[in-house]
């Protein structure tokens, strides 16, 4: 039977083993990285997926599954896991696809733990930059940039969207927002107004950035679960907040956004969406 309530002395196992894990993973990754032979195929939603993707992710699923086997899985690549210990690991093996093809480092590998419903675990790895971000639920963030040892992530201290970095991974899939063309394009026209600052340092790489104090707004009008489990509980921990664009706690809406807290209500204001 699951166990009702994790405790910290078993998320300090779980993150041992994610971090171990994810580094393996970003490892990999790094091997195929800038590798002009890499295959390029194409799943069913026309998104890109490679050899290293694949790779990546059965180190993940490999080594997370050796150190927990009840637990459940649920990859990018592999699809879902059934478990019965009540948790259940959540990964992208390669966030920003499209920018690892290009040569481009501003991808990560993301691995999320989840405990009934709730985001317990995450590790957000940027391996082409050597930069870790990663928390527990109650036990705050952590950030590490090459060998210097690990310090509080922390979110910024910004109190208004003039002041603020926006970052999303394409403001063009604003139009494409399963809420509805019009509403995603006038909401992107509202939010570029209202900016200090709208840059497309996207996918894992924006979260990383909002989690560290570096910019305020990461939003994403298409966002799967594999994408946001991780970066839900590191942001958190920071000090900030995760939700989707219509405020809830959720991962799994289709679409999400991270702020640094103090500039959320603000934002989802903004944004101008119907509750």
């Amino acid at each position: 039977m699951p166990s009702e309530s994790p405790d910290q002395a078993d998320l300090a196992r779980r993150l041992t083993a994610a971090l171990a894990a994810t580094r393996l993973a970003a490892a990999e990754t790094l091997r195929w990285f800038g590798d002009p032979t890499l295959a390029i195929d194409h799943k069913a939603d026309r998104s890109p997926v490679t050899a290293a993707d694949r790779a990546a992710e059965g180190i993940l699923r490999r080594e997370l599954l050796a150190a927990f086997p009840a637990d459940a899985f649920l990859g990018e690549e592999t699809g879902a896991t059934a478990g019965t210990s009540g948790y259940e690991w959540v990964v992208d093996p390669i966030d920003g696809t499209k920018s690892f093809i290009h040569g481009v480092p501003l991808y990560a590998t993301l691995v999320g733990c989840r405990h009934g419903g709730r985001g317990v675990v995450g590790v957000i790895a940027m391996p082409a930059l050597d930069e870790l971000a990663y928390a527990t639920v109650g036990g705050g963030a952590w950030h590490e940039r090459g060998s210097a040892a690990a310090v509080p992530a922390r979110v910024s201290p910004r109190t208004t969207l003039a002041e603020s970095l926006v970052c999303s991974s394409d403001f063009v899939d604003f139009g494409r927002w399963s809420g509805g063309e019009a509403a995603g394009t006038e909401a992107r026209r509202r939010l570029d107004a209202a900016a200090g600052l709208v840059r497309t340092w996207g996918d894992g790489y924006g979260y990383l950035l909002v989690a560290t104090g570096r910019a305020e707004i990461m939003i994403d009008p298409r966002l799967n679960p594999w994408d946001a489990a991780a970066v839900e509980v590191v942001v958190s921990e920071a000090g900030g907040r995760f939700s989707d664009w219509r405020g809830r706690p959720r991962i799994d809406s289709g679409d999400g956004v991270a702020t640094n807290g103090h500039v959320h209500e603000s934002l989802l204001e903004t944004l101008g969406l119907p509750a």
